[in-house]
């Protein structure tokens, strides 16, 4: 270990641009077992390492990079399996760069270790090699609903089923994965990648209901009545909107209407075909990984143009900073410290541009992050055929909630305890619907340590 002076950091190699942006495809290589166990050589194996307590998850990190660089893939695989439910799909999608990487000691000029890529590599590596993920033979003789089959759903099965707790989930898309399959294009996380796990899920004894809402198609107090314990993973749906006028001119779209129509399209399934970019000048406005989603979506799909808008500067988006530099590698033009004041339409009601008002950055505020200030009489226009707003989500104020004595807070948020149990009983929640919109890591660690606190009820 700690090669890191004589071996530099070296990323996966990404596909060409030219070719990359005329389909969906994952844009970034795999590590040979060279390259893996190289990179993984570079750890310095901290006392205190700060990749482990940055990561929501905690995950093994200084101990399965070890494994790697020795090339032990079964230990490096089940280290990594193991406080982790889908790793293979957390290190694709994970902002590695804002947390584990973030936080490596050789960011001070030595390049941090490319954690994400390796913990791709081992799983996949292990998959190859016929490893694969473990659950109980014997049940217990308990069961769980969950409302949702997203990452704080399917984490929550994963953990239930290892300890022999049978699992129900109750969706109401016709296909699993909830914002891993509709909100994460393909050329980030390939589909089939996660239709894995739930095959191996389904393997294991869980069984999921498609087409089936929770308060619409089947009453929440009826899973209430029939399982012993209920997790409520349905995330944060509600996309928030900029309150400015025309903003729901012709052609003003919400992130979600085309990230879900076009992985719709994709899939062969019926879509919404006026969700349409094609040769269209797109504005999108946002600067986080939803807006990068929509940017390099929009190129995919054909647009003449795609240009995103956004308050701040670059240092201060809130997305990740490789899918802001893949997004400028494949022609996204970006317009920083420029903030929305009105949709510019024509006189059939449809969108011709987006009056913007430039910015300036001031004091720190009390989180320690600077403040926004307009420039009063700085306004300029941006010419476009199509807008979208990907300004965040909001938790959905679902009817089921307060009809079953399940307390939300101010803005939304599902109320619950340390141990993740709502104001009702034996029904728990995790991920966005109570933290509102963050990260799928976060997500994932609520419905594991759900799944922990509903065993603990069960079996002490």
């Amino acid at each position: 270990m700690q090669n890191f002076i004589f071996v530099e950091r070296i990323d996966p190699k990404k596909r060409n641009v030219v070719e990359r942006i005329k389909d969906f495809r994952e844009i970034y290589e795999l590590y040979n077992p060279n390259e893996a166990s190289s990179q993984s050589d570079r750890c310095i194996q901290c006392g205190d390492p700060y990749c482990h307590n940055k990561c929501p998850l905690h995950n093994y990190i200084p101990q399965w990079l070890k494994a790697v660089a020795e090339k032990d893939l079964e230990l490096a695989f089940n280290l990594s399996n193991e406080p982790s439910p889908f790793p293979e799909i957390m290190g694709r999608i994970c902002p590695h760069d804002r947390l584990c990487e973030g936080d490596c000691t050789l960011n001070d000029g030595y390049g941090a270790i490319t954690i994400g890529p390796i913990e791709t590599f081992i799983n996949e590596e292990g998959f190859k090699a016929g490893l694969k993920p473990r659950f109980a033979e014997e049940k217990i003789g308990k069961k769980v609903a969950i409302v949702g089959s997203g990452p704080a759903g399917l984490s929550a099965a994963t953990y239930l089923l290892r300890a022999g707790i049978d699992v129900e989930i109750f969706e109401r898309s016709d296909r699993p994965g909830g914002l891993l399959t509709y909100g994460i294009p393909g050329f980030k996380l390939d589909k089939n990648v996660l239709f894995r796990r739930v095959k191996w899920l389904e393997e294991a004894g869980m069984k999921i209901h498609y087409g089936v809402e929770i308060g619409k198609d089947k009453p929440f107090d009826e899973l209430v009545n029939a399982f012993d314990a209920v997790f409520i993973g349905v995330g944060a749906s509600q996309q928030k909107r900029p309150a400015i006028p025309n903003e729901q001119a012709k052609g003003c779209l919400m992130a979600m209407d085309l990230l879900v129509n076009v992985q719709k399209k994709l899939f062969g399934d019926p879509f919404d075909k006026q969700v349409d970019v094609r040769e269209k000048r797109v504005v999108v406005i946002g600067g986080g990984d939803t807006a990068m989603d929509c940017v390099r979506t929009s190129l995919r799909e054909g647009a003449k143009s795609v240009t995103c808008l956004y308050r701040r500067d670059a240092r201060n988006m809130p997305g990740s900073r490789k899918e802001y530099t893949n997004a400028k590698e494949e022609g996204v033009e970006f317009v920083f410290n420029a903030s929305p004041k009105q949709v510019l339409v024509n006189d059939e009601g449809h969108v011709v541009g987006i009056e913007m008002l430039k910015t300036a950055l001031g004091e720190a505020d009390e989180s320690g992050r600077q403040r926004l200030k307009e420039i009063e009489g700085s306004e300029f226009r941006v010419s476009a055929d199509i807008i979208i707003f990907a300004l965040g989500f909001n938790p959905v104020p679902f009817e089921f909630l307060s009809a079953n004595g399940i307390e939300t807070n101010e803005w939304g948020g599902i109320v619950i305890d340390k141990n993740y149990e709502t104001t009702t009983k034996g029904v728990y929640a995790g991920g966005d619907c109570y933290r509102g919109a963050d990260l799928v890591v976060t997500a994932v660690y609520d419905g594991r340590e759900a799944a922990k606190a509903m065993i603990r009820e069960f079996i002490g």
